[in-house]
């Protein structure tokens, strides 16, 4: 895919060890992704009746119909399938700069490597290369859960932190992960 190559067009032996380091960092951030979930399950990930994001408080929330689960998040960015497109969040209007600090981070990353297409605000994508954007950003923030929020015409790439789950008998308590 065109977006994942450097900018410069000769091709040193640094410039190919560092397309060798992107390609290592995609699959581990799909294998990232991959833990995240099966991690995240056991506390019912993907089984919610709703969610919902506060970008003020910046928690997002998972209401079952026994417990509601939240956690600090990250909006990455939102994929468009009907427009084929990426849109980071660091270039969304109507995302708060404090929701996209982890978008930031891709993108510096992607500069400081000579990533320069990583770096646009809008890119176009499929459901492939969103999930390559997905998971690379994934690997760079060392997220510790990752959600796809479905939306109307757009499904939110968000990452979260430690999970609070609050049982429907007021108790409580906290999954947190870390995977290598």
């Amino acid at each position: 895919m065109g977006m994942f190559k450097r900018t410069k067009k000769s091709e040193s032996a640094a410039q190919a060890g560092d397309q060798a380091n992107l390609s290592t960092l995609l699959l581990q951030g799909a294998d990232m992704i991959d833990q995240l979930a099966r991690a995240h399950m056991s506390w019912g990930l993907g089984s919610a009746d709703r969610w919902g994001l506060d970008q003020r408080t910046g928690l997002i929330t998972w209401t079952f119909s026994d417990k509601t689960a939240t956690a600090p998040a990250q909006i990455l960015g939102s994929f468009s399938p009907a427009s084929g497109s990426w849109l980071w969040a660091w270039a969304n209007d109507s995302i708060l700069p404090k929701m996209s600090r982890d978008a930031r981070r891709v993108r510096e990353w992607a500069e400081a490597h000579g990533h320069l297409a990583l770096a646009q605000p809008k890119i176009d994508a499929d459901e492939q290369a969103a999930a390559t954007l997905a998971a690379l950003a994934v690997r760079v923030t060392e997220a510790t859960g990752f959600y796809r929020g479905p939306g109307g015409n757009s499904v939110a790439i968000i990452t979260f932190g430690p999970v609070t789950l609050a049982a429907a008998d007021g108790s409580t308590s906290t999954f947190d992960t870390d995977i290598d």
